[in-house]
């Protein structure tokens, strides 16, 4: 048994067939507010930010069989909790390169930063790559498939 805190709760993990990238973001936006975890600004934050600093990860360094991921967050400021929010998507949908932000992604999951700390940023991005880097194709790919919120919250829980 561990003795951090966990960066994940069962009941704020997604699973959507909305193919509107703002409107995945107001849907998780709503619950989380309705929570207490995110400020009301959060939502016109997160969006702004996605447009003008893309958050779509190329997956190809680790493997040709792994669909892209994005991992969309704002400022500290519009945060009360330190909580990475999982979005499956039953459909992929474009997300701008972080890295080239003039190429679109085709993106199958987000991984939603909350975090209120700036100094943890780097941190739980870093955590995030080292997961996929660590976790075999074959186990990221049913996890990226899966429709089921209780599985996707078991193995990221499991193996984060």
């Amino acid at each position: 048994m561990t003795d951090t805190i966990s960066l994940f709760e069962p009941k704020m993990v997604f699973v959507t067939d909305e193919t509107d990238r703002n409107k995945i973001f107001k849907a998780v936006y709503d619950k989380l507010y309705k929570q207490g975890y995110v400020k009301e600004d959060f939502i016109n934050n997160i969006i702004e930010r996605e447009e003008k600093y893309p958050t779509g990860v190329s997956t190809r360094p680790l493997s040709k069989d792994l669909p892209n991921i994005a991992i969309p967050h704002t400022e500290g400021q519009y945060v009360n909790k330190r909580l990475i929010i999982p979005v499956g998507l039953k459909t992929p949908i474009k997300f701008n390169n972080m890295v080239n932000p003039a190429e679109e992604l085709e993106v199958k999951f987000l991984f939603i930063l909350l975090n209120k700390d700036p100094k943890m940023h780097s941190n739980m991005l870093a955590k995030i790559m080292d997961f996929l880097a660590q976790t075999p194709v074959a186990d990221l790919n049913e996890l990226f498939a899966s429709d089921d919120p209780n599985y996707i919250y078991d193995f990221l829980d499991n193996n984060f």
